[in-house]
């Protein structure tokens, strides 16, 4: 077996950064920069991805960031202790010690019972203390790797990996000698499990096994992690007056403990208060109303429907809102570029004649009439097929939003009758509004439906026939008699109000929706305002190029966080940004000219009350000119690739440099005067690639 760690992957007394992303960054450098990753970037992410879900500081100073990555060859440790120590979530303060674990996707067995040795270590204050005051790299590795011996502990009773279970099995053992008559000692289980497996699960059954033995309670823990998981005895689950659960993901085998009183945590609650942890689980032992491990069926639905009850109803509609928006977006954007790309092949006037082209002719029998402005008769007979797969895939568009909306309301049995309410309101002419409409309401009676108590014999047609049936009856009948109407007159105002929008008016909707596009890069905001115009697109025609002008403000403005964050990172004012970011930068300046938002997030994210408003501000700006100087496109999505699809791409691309210019030196002014900077002096270490 290779060596975990070795010198040139230990770090002493150095500022990696400010954030926990500039340290994990850095020392993923030092694992690929030692031959044992392919790459920086794909160990990074998932690294950072892993801490994203959890922070990995815990009590003592100490951060364990880790990960299993297909970009990692060998198991590695690599470890760094910090001059200026790095906030890693931990409770009691930041940390100066980090061990970063990189474990190949396929880790065998022994390697990850050593990796989780080591977490188990870190937890006695001892071996910290030592890693503290060693003086060399090779006395970490020395002190590592006895650790990983238990040479530390060679005069008292070394740990097995499977110490949390073993501690439990001696209390049992200790209570079962008990003089006769004495009170019964308090028993508990446990299960601990994290994403990974790797560090978090074992220092959790072991911090929990100790606060538990504190208090003369028997605690045996059942610890699911990456080098293997060894079930607790059915009868000691069943002797066990309350059950922890610290973990991060689905128990396995979670109707063991039906009925059991239950306390339920993050894996690292079980880091940070195990004794706390531990005094829950005593008292819910005692306490008849204590809520319990349900049993699986229904128990178990009612115990989530009483979850659901719980988000507000505003809550609800978004997250059904957001559902369909992200389902709905691949047909709108495929099928716009795909529309764009026959009017560059076939001329804008294609329209009037695909239907007829891509039914009476073929490569063989390519069209005589068509477009004066289309590439040839061959270019006219595959613009024209273009066109028409584009605006077939549109075509999804207001019934694949309802279909999802239903869909995120009641489920599978929700799709059927949301994308059948969305077809009439697409029919009806309502458009957007009659597709979210329409998919609320199918829904939210397909729900009522699915709960109505019915025969035994006729549960198995609900799903499939009789709430798609009778909810499709229901929604769509309300769309065609009711609601239909009223969402056509609104509809049709609100398009005749976007066609004649002109000077002024046309200027404060580029404001609005350059301001909606950049508040929260990708979030609902900026879905709402890039729904609205996607939506609009079907309607669009040489007659009526609002929708186009509104995609182009909308499309514009949406570049301009990242690549503004692009220039100020990596051009205008590398200083104020640190390692981290100036390499996001590099990456965002493709972002920014995709059209991909979320190229600023990770700037956001570090410093939003300087980064946001900058953006919004310069989003604003770009919205305006792209408005005022009637740009339009008509491709959703593509930024400048999709060049052939945009009106005046010339004032396009002046109305994205205006706005980033003015986000970038707005962030750069806010950064320095807006709020004192604390690490002026810091000298940011490189990383080693």
């Amino acid at each position: 077996m290779t060596q975990l760690i070795t010198t040139e992957l230990v770090e002493l007394d150095q500022n990696l950064g400010n954030t926990p992303e500039d340290v994990i960054r850095h020392l993923a450098g030092k694992v690929a920069a030692n031959g044992r990753a392919t790459e920086v970037e794909g160990l990074f992410a998932d690294a950072f991805a892993r801490e994203s879900k959890t922070a990995t500081g815990v009590p003592g100073g100490i951060a364990i960031p880790h990960c299993r990555s297909t970009a990692v060859t060998e198991a590695t440790l690599a470890m760094a202790r910090l001059s200026q120590p790095v906030d890693f979530g931990a409770k009691d303060g930041p940390a100066d010690l980090i061990f970063f674990i990189a474990a190949p996707e396929g880790a065998d067995q022994d390697h990850l019972k050593l990796l989780s040795k080591l977490a188990r270590s870190l937890i006695k204050k001892d071996f910290t203390g030592a890693l503290r005051s060693a003086a060399t790299q090779a006395e970490v590795v020395e002190l590592v790797e006895g650790a990983l011996a238990d040479k530390p502990a060679s005069h008292a009773a070394a740990a097995p990996v499977d110490a949390a279970p073993a501690a439990g099995a001696a209390g049992e053992a200790g209570a079962a000698v008990a003089a006769p008559g004495a009170p019964r000692t308090k028993r508990l289980v446990a299960v601990t499990a994290c994403p990974t497996g790797i560090a978090h699960t074992y220092m959790a059954a072991d911090s929990l096994v100790a606060a538990a033995k504190e208090v003369g309670v028997d605690l045996q823990v059942e610890t699911q992690g990456s080098s293997g998981a060894k079930a607790l005895d059915p009868a000691v689950i069943a002797a066990a007056d309350a059950v922890i659960f610290a973990v991060d993901v689905d128990v396995r085998g979670k109707e063991r403990f039906a009925g059991k009183p239950v306390i339920n945590a993050p894996v690292k609650r079980g880091i940070d208060e195990p004794d706390k942890m531990v005094q829950e689980a005593l008292a819910a032992a005692d306490n008849p109303n204590a809520r319990r491990v349900p049993h699986f069926g229904a128990e178990e639905q009612a115990e989530h429907e009483a979850e659901e009850k719980g988000e507000h109803i505003g809550q609800k509609l978004k997250k059904a809102l957001l559902t369909g928006v992200s389902y709905m977006i691949p047909f709108v954007a495929g099928g716009g570029l795909l529309i764009a790309l026959g009017f560059l092949m076939g001329g804008y006037l294609i329209t009037n004649f695909a239907d007829d082209i891509v039914v009476k002719n073929s490569l063989f029998n390519l069209p005589t009439e068509f477009p004066d402005n289309a590439w040839g008769p061959l270019g006219a007979y595959l613009g024209a097929v273009l066109f028409k797969i584009g605006a077939l895939s549109l075509g999804f568009l207001v019934p694949a939003l309802a279909g999802y909306i239903a869909y995120a309301i009641a489920d599978r049995p929700g799709i059927a009758p949301g994308f059948v309410a969305g077809a009439v309101a697409g029919f009806m002419g309502a458009g957007f509004l009659g597709g979210i409409v329409g998919g609320l309401l199918a829904g939210y009676i397909a729900l009522v439906i699915g709960r109505l108590q019915v025969a035994r014999w006729l549960r198995g047609l609900m799903p499939v026939v009789i709430i798609p049936l009778l909810a499709s009856i229901v929604a769509s009948g309300l769309m065609f008699l009711i609601l239909g109407g009223p969402i056509v007159a609104i509809t049709k105002g609100l398009n005749a109000w976007l066609s004649g929008l002109t000077g002024a008016g046309a200027i404060a909707l580029g404001v609005i929706l350059g301001l909606m596009m950049c508040f929260d890069l990708g979030g609902p905001v900026n879905k709402v305002a890039y729904s609205f115009a996607v939506a609009g697109l079907g309607a669009a025609s040489l007659d009526n190029q609002a929708p186009w002008q509104i995609m182009a403000a909308v499309m514009a403005s949406g570049m301009v966080p990242p690549l503004a964050m692009a220039l100020a990172s990596t051009v205008l004012n590398k200083k104020l940004f640190s390692l981290a970011e100036q390499e996001n930068g590099k990456a965002a300046w493709l972002l920014g000219a995709s059209f991909i938002s979320e190229g600023a997030i990770p700037f956001a994210a570090a410093d939003p009350l300087r980064v946001i408003p900058a953006s919004m501000l310069g989003g604003a700006v770009t919205g305006a000119i792209s408005m005022a100087a009637g740009v339009g496109s008509k491709a959703p999505h593509g930024g400048i690739f999709v060049f052939f699809a945009i009106d005046n791409f010339l004032m396009f691309v002046v109305a994205i440099a205006v706005g980033t210019v003015v986000t970038a030196l707005s962030v750069i002014a806010l950064k320095r005067w807006a709020v004192k900077k604390t690490v002026d002096t810091v000298e940011p270490v490189p990383v080693t690639v």
